[in-house]
Parts: structure tokens; C-alpha cells; sequence
């Protein structure tokens, strides 16, 4: 008799899961159920045991697999090799467009609108275990009209590992005593990091330079030991420390090695952030260097948001913090506000607490993201060393587009630049506006 099938695809061969039904026919050829058989449910069993052939437990169940041919009304029998869960997931973005529709799989003035998508973020595991079959699907899809673009993804970004902590090794001989890596007979001895100090490009041991440290990474594994438990992070330093270090870790797409030192290094930035707004905000106007320094913030973590350099998004906020520790005496709201919308989607924990502390009531979820004024990124003065023969004998501060003239004018006033300069002849003048002014005297 006939299958009854839900897909014929090597791949997906597996137990029961969900069903594409097809049936064998009386020939023997598959035939699909007709769409008011649908959707062909699975039938309740407690009996999952192998049968000793590769068939599925589906198999065994004689009731549901032996139906009738729904063309010939002979008798058919049902395919038990099923899809796995994992084969809707080659088209779930499209059924997210339009999850509700019972007619088509997604409407398509709908997928026009929202396909394809923009961007795909996964690690080298996913080109196999998903990016493959979706193309694969789409493609498929594409051929028959169901959907208008022939990739389903825009842009790819693969992410790199994260490497367990540095692991610090010595190699001794049977006798006990230190030897070179791989030294025959020689077998590794573990070092704990605090009884190791760096050493040119190298490490040794704090008790005995003489001796040579291996110090390697390894991929986390549960045979190595060296598998770091998120939760333990989070129960330490925070669910947001946690998140602000990986992706101060480095660029997303390198390989990186974790360091707890790190997690707490990124964990007393927050702190500082926290007690930076303490006092609480007033209603002041802020200075021209203060809306300088936002609106630069502003510029830096926008556009590394958009290009995934979280890392330098990160550094630009500790800029900021750290400008407004040393040099503000107060703390303006419009200039402190908008660093908390900045720092939301790195460590949103903290930033609803401090969107809380400044006086709002709602989340800060669904604010407007903040926009950086240009001209207020220019500088009015800027302080250019002065170099007399290629040595540097004084600053100046002039304005950022000061001609040569002006300069050299403005250098010749500073007495420790006179004094060097005093009885000789300017031979000639090397000048970048806003960046260095060398004068060569005789």
C-alpha cells in the first residue's frame, strides 16, 4: 500500500515530531492529503522503543499508520519518517510576519514590507545548523512565488567564541624540576595566576624568574573545567556587568578569552556611573564643554552601535563618566539624562533605575533615541604644542583654524618659547592647524 508522508528529506529522517502528511497510494507513489485532512495529527503513545530497524516508533502504531488512500479510497499507509521540530525554523521568520493568517503561510504585501531581513547574527555553528537550510527553504519558496526576494538575509554577522580564563602551566621533568614545553617525559604542572608575572612577551614564575610560564586558552568544555557559569557572574557582579563585559570584550567577531578581572573592571564603571548621578540632577544649563562632551558621547556610541563595535561604545561612556567626575561641578539634566538613554541598552538594569532616581515615572524603553548636534562638536580653542627644532618647548591654546601667522604670533608670546627662540632667525615653519606648530630656528 501506499506512505503516507510528510516530507521525503534525507536530513530531517528522525522519531516523531510533526508532519507534512503525505500518503503512498495504492501504486505506491506518495500522494499529499488534501488540505481539509489538515493538519494530520500525531497520535498519543506512550511506547517510544526502537523496533530494531531504522524505522521511527511511529512505525509500530498499526491504528494510525494504516489508513485509506485518500484518491483511490484503497488502502495506504502512512510515512513515518517525520520532519524534526527544528525544520520550521528554516522558515520562522517569515511565519513571525504574519503569524495569525490561516489561509497562506504570510501574506504577501506583508513579507514585501518586512523581508529580507536586515541582519543575521550567529556563530560558525549556525551556517550549518540553520543559515544553510533556510537559504535552502527560502530559495524553494522563492522559485515558487511565495515570497519576493531570493535571499532571506541581508547581512551576516558571525560572532567569535569566548575562550575560557587563561590557563598558566610549567613542565617538569620526572625529578620535579622546571624544563621546556614538550621536553621528552615532561608533563604539565598547573600555576595558580597570582604566583605568575609577566615578563617581556612571555610569563615566569614570581618565586623564580629562571623559569618559563605556559599560558594558553582554551575552548570552554566540562572535561577541562573551565566552563563559565553565567549564573555564578550574575550572582557576583550583576546581570549587567555581565553584559557590559562581553561586549567590552573585544570586537564581536574575534575569538576572546574571558578574564573575571575584566567582569569587575567593567563592574566598577557602573558603580562610578551610579554615583555619578547621586546627588541628583538640577535644572541648570550646561556649559558649552559639557554640551561638547554629550553630544561627542552621543556621536561615538550611535554610529559604533550601528557598525557592532560595542566595545569602543563602551569606552566612549567611560569618557564621559570620567569627564564628569574630574571636571563638572554639577550635574545638568539635559546633559545627564541623555547618557542613561545611551547606556540602556548595554546595562538596562542600572539605566531604569537611574531613569527612576531623575524623576520619571515610565520606562525609558520607549524614548527617543538621542540625536547629536554637529556644531556643537567644534571646538573653540584647542591646545597646540609648540616645537622649537623638533623639541617641544610650550602649549598654546588658539582657535582650531588659526592661520600661521596667528600661531606663530601666539607661540612667540609664551616666555618659554621666546626664551628658546631668542637671537636666532626662524628658518622655517611646519604648521598643521589645530595640531602642531614646529619652528626651525638658526
Amino acid at each position: 500500500p501506499p506512505n503516507l508522508d510528510s516530507t521525503h528529506s534525507g536530513p530531517h529522517a528522525s522519531g516523531p515530531h510533526f508532519s507534512h502528511p503525505l500518503t503512498s497510494g495504492t501504486l505506491g507513489d506518495p500522494v499529499a492529503l488534501p488540505e481539509s485532512e489538515l493538519p494530520l495529527v500525531l497520535p498519543e503513545t506512550d511506547n517510544f522503543k526502537p523496533k530494531g530497524t531504522p524505522e521511527s516508533p511511529l512505525s509500530v502504531i498499526d491504528s494510525w499508520v494504516n489508513t485509506v488512500d485518500p484518491i483511490s479510497g484503497g488502502p495506504a499507509r502512512r510515512e513515518t519518517s517525520t520532519m524534526p521540530q527544528w525544520a520550521g525554523s528554516c522558515w520562522y521568520y517569515l511565519r513571525f510576519i504574519d503569524p495569525t493568517n490561516s489561509k497562506q503561510l504570510v501574506d504577501p504585501e506583508k513579507e514585501k514590507y518586512w523581508m529580507p531581513v536586515d541582519l543575521y547574527v550567529g556563530g560558525a555553528e549556525h551556517a550549518v545548523l540553520h543559515l544553510l537550510y533556510a537559504r535552502f527553504w527560502h530559495h524553494v519558496l522563492h522559485d515558487l512565488g511565495v515570497v519576493s526576494s531570493p535571499e532571506p538575509f541581508r547581512r551576516l554577522v558571525s560572532q567569535g567564541m569566548i575562550l575560557g580564563e587563561v590557563e598558566y602551566t610549567v613542565w617538569r621533568d620526572a625529578s620535579g624540576a622546571p624544563v621546556a614545553e614538550g621536553s621528552d617525559g615532561a608533563t604539565p604542572t598547573p600555576v595558580a595566576p597570582e604566583d605568575v608575572d609577566k615578563k617581556g612577551d612571555g610569563y615566569v614564575l614570581k618565586s623564580d624568574a629562571s623559569v618559563r610560564v605556559s599560558a594558553r586558552a582554551h575552548k570552554m568544555s566540562k572535561s577541562r573545567g573551565n566552563v563559565i557559569n553565567p549564573d555564578d557572574v550574575v550572582t557576583q557582579f550583576g546581570a549587567d556587568s555581565l553584559r557590559l563585559y562581553e561586549m567590552f570584550m573585544g570586537p564581536l567577531r574575534d575569538t576572546k578569552v574571558w578574564s573575571t578581572r575584566g567582569v569587575e573592571g567593567v563592574h566598577r564603571f557602573l558603580a562610578r556611573a551610579f554615583r555619578a548621578f547621586e546627588g541628583g540632577l538640577t535644572d541648570d544649563e550646561p556649559t558649552k564643554e559639557q554640551l561638547r562632551l554629550l553630544n561627542a558621547t552621543i556621536k561615538k556610541v550611535t554610529t559604533e552601535i550601528e557598525e557592532m563595535r560595542f566595545n569602543t561604545g563602551i569606552s566612549a561612556m567611560m569618557e564621559f563618566i570620567n569627564g564628569v567626575t574630574k571636571d563638572w561641578p554639577n550635574r545638568p539634566r539635559n546633559a545627564m539624562e541623555p547618557f542613561i538613554l545611551l547606556l540602556a541598552p548595554y546595562a538596562p538594569h542600572l539605566a531604569e533605575e537611574l531613569w527612576q532616581q531623575a524623576g520619571h515615572t515610565e520606562s525609558l524603553t520607549y524614548e527617543k533615541w538621542p540625536e547629536y548636534d554637529e556644531s556643537l562638536l567644534v571646538l573653540d580653542t584647542v591646545t597646540l604644542p609648540v616645537q622649537i627644532n623638533g623639541k617641544v618647548r610650550g602649549k598654546v591654546d588658539v582657535p582650531p583654524n588659526l592661520d600661521e601667522a596667528g600661531a606663530v604670533e601666539a607661540a612667540m608670546a609664551q616666555p618659554n618659547v621666546a626664551k628658546f627662540t631668542e637671537g636666532k632667525t626662524v628658518k622655517k615653519v611646519i604648521y598643521k592647524a589645530g595640531k602642531i606648530l614646529n619652528l626651525i630656528v638658526a
